[in-house]
């Protein structure tokens, strides 16, 4: 029995050293046909242990290697010593047609050539014709236009037909330095059957602008997904989303990868003519310039805000490409704008993108007198007839009267800047009146030029407060008097809302400091300031309390205005309010005595 075990060991050597010197290479594809898009197993074999690789850079030229693996094996039969080393590669041709897989070399040996067949069916990048017959996924990539401009807008519309069980698929498509990409809106899906088979369609928009002229090329769209690697079933339910990671795909065998691309996208772009005039380059197939005025008719006075509405679309721009509305609207000296935050929108109309801006632009007055606003010109090219062509807006003849109560509103001492504007609905609209009350309403309503409206309202205020006499002196006859009113120490840090101990004229100095820095929470401490040495008995709470108290037009915009910007935190711009209380109500007279009436109405 010990003589035997060398004998063993020296012929399993033996055997082994045979096996070496035999050792061969081959390679074996797992189908000779696919489609475009689909992936093959390439499996490398050699008979014999070894621990090099194969050299796989001959695949390089006509595949893409999307994964490898690497085993070995080893068996004795009837004292027979056999193995095996195997590396199997995962290959995605890269075009179709009969490909040649060239022999590949492993040590000292190489493997015979093979041929797959690669059928141009699963990818279709031009038309909409949809999938070719047999083909479980496809891919169409169609532009709007292959001969935009420079900078405009140009519609590409993926459709993807999947006709299988798919997941954790991707679709992407690249950008680079001559072509912005931007996804439009959210995916789409709807199911079409096409060659007998029901398909997903799954519908995507980007728009591409690019940066020069000239011949560019972008890369295709790109889908990359997992599908069942036996036969392809047809399914009617894709069980949900059909991008999405499903408990049930992994019923139907094993997942092989899936690479789909469409070919490449071409342009040929037409630089900006010679021809072409204005600042701006609007290369659009339709242009439209619109404007709204509010309030339409009736007398301005100065210091009252005057709204145009402008609204800008173009076919074959984006909203983001199209100008600011206010820099191209001259003024007259004497009338200042005020623009509010634009709005910008972009949707589809016939497969083309309609890019629009809508602004708000408050124009006010600072002196009476006669005006004349210029038309607004905005120079646009045509490219329907590749011509140029322009926008306008008449122009318009404005009669702004004197200030309400008699006084000019003087000029501002700062320009303003291009931050938000708070929306300028007048004071007496329906929204509006709802937050009054009942007298207050009828207050709004009456105008306070009227020579019979003043006895009317001194004689009203007189009662009001021959009213209040009474209550307190009843009270103090009751003793159901309030509490004393407890003045802050100096050295007590002061509450938020309106400066305190400041005089009606101190409060208006300071409220002018706040808004030629701008400052939104200073211009409404001494703004409620100001009212509470006007009001020292009936003080209002807030800005719309006071702008319901003064009635004004001219103060109910700008009071709403700066409540919005102090509650949001958004920039403000305070040329406005200081127009505005340039000349502001004069005080009450109130004596220092005067007893504390609490608010029934907060």
């Amino acid at each position: 029995m010990k003589r035997m075990i060398p004998r063993l060991a020296a012929t399993l050597l033996a055997a082994s050293l045979c096996l070496s010197a035999l050792a061969s290479v081959t390679a074996t594809l797992d189908k000779t046909r696919i489609a475009l898009g689909d992936t093959v197993r390439l499996l490398v074999q050699s008979d014999g242990s070894t621990s090099a690789q194969p050299d796989i850079g001959p695949l390089q030229q006509d595949f893409e290697v999307l994964g490898s693996s690497r085993g070995s094996s080893t068996q004795i039969i009837n004292g027979r010593i056999s193995s095996q080393a195997q590396v199997t590669l995962m290959l995605s041709p890269r075009h179709a047609g009969t490909l040649a897989i060239p022999p590949l070399r492993w040590g000292n040996e190489q493997s015979a050539g093979l041929t797959l067949t690669v059928d141009a069916g699963n990818a279709a990048n031009t038309g909409t014709d949809g999938p070719a017959e047999g083909a479980p996924v496809s891919i169409s990539a169609t532009l709007d236009q292959k001969q935009p401009y420079v900078q405009s807008a140009v519609v590409l519309t993926i459709r993807l037909y999947v006709g299988t069980a798919i997941s954790q698929a991707s679709l992407d498509l690249p950008s680079n330095s001559d072509v912005l990409v931007r996804q439009l809106g959210e995916d789409s899906q709807s199911s079409e059957t096409r060659h007998g088979r029901t398909y997903q369609v799954i519908e995507r928009q980007y728009v591409l602008t690019p940066q020069r002229s000239g011949k560019l090329s972008l890369k295709g769209p790109l889908l990359e997904a997992q599908v069942p690697s036996g036969s392809v079933n047809d399914l009617n339910d894709f069980f949900g989303n059909a991008f999405g990671r499903t408990p049930f795909s992994q019923l139907l065998g094993g997942m092989r990868p899936l690479r789909l691309s469409a070919s490449a996208i071409e342009m040929n772009v037409l630089p900006r003519p010679a021809a072409a005039s204005g600042a701006d380059w609007l290369p659009a197939k339709q242009l439209t310039l619109r404007e709204h005025w509010r309030p339409e008719t009736g007398p301005l006075h100065v210091g009252e805000p005057l709204t145009r509405h402008l609204q800008l679309s173009a076919l074959g721009i984006s909203g983001a490409q199209l100008p600011d509305l206010a820099k191209l609207m001259p003024l007259p000296d004497g009338i200042k704008a005020y623009p509010d935050q634009a709005k910008n929108d972009d949707k589809l109309q016939n497969g083309s993108l309609l890019g629009s801006r809508e602004q708000d632009i408050a124009l006010i007055a600072s002196q009476p007198g006669h005006y004349e606003l210029p038309a607004v010109r905005l120079a646009w090219w045509d490219t329907a007839s590749n011509t140029p062509s322009e926008a306008t807006l008449p122009a318009r003849s404005l009669d702004i009267l004197p200030a309400v109560g008699g006084q000019a509103v003087a000029p501002a001492q700062t320009q303003p800047s291009a931050g938000p504007m708070p929306d300028q609905t007048p004071a007496t609209t329906p929204a509006s009146a709802a937050n009054q009350s009942p007298l207050a309403s009828r207050i709004a309503s009456v105008n306070p030029s009227s020579a019979d409206f003043w006895p009317w309202l001194s004689a009203a205020l007189a009662l009001l407060w021959l009213g209040t006499l009474v209550a307190w002196w009843w009270s103090r006859r009751s003793g159901v008097m309030g509490q004393p009113r407890v003045e802050p120490s100096p050295s007590a840090a002061p509450a938020p809302g309106p400066a305190a101990n400041l005089s009606a004229e101190q409060a208006l100095r300071a409220l002018q400091a706040a808004c030629r820095n701008h400052d939104a929470q200073a211009a409404r401490r001494q703004v409620l300031a100001w009212a509470a040495a006007c009001w020292p008995q009936s003080a209002p709470r807030g800005l719309n309390a006071l702008a319901r108290q003064l009635a004004e037009p001219r103060f109910t915009t700008v009071l709403q205005a700066l409540d919005r910007a102090c509650s949001t935190a958004s920039p403000w711009t305070g040329d406005a309010l200081a127009q505005a209380f340039a000349s502001a109500p004069k005080p009450q007279s109130a004596g220092k005595n005067s007893p504390l009436i609490p608010d029934l109405y907060d």
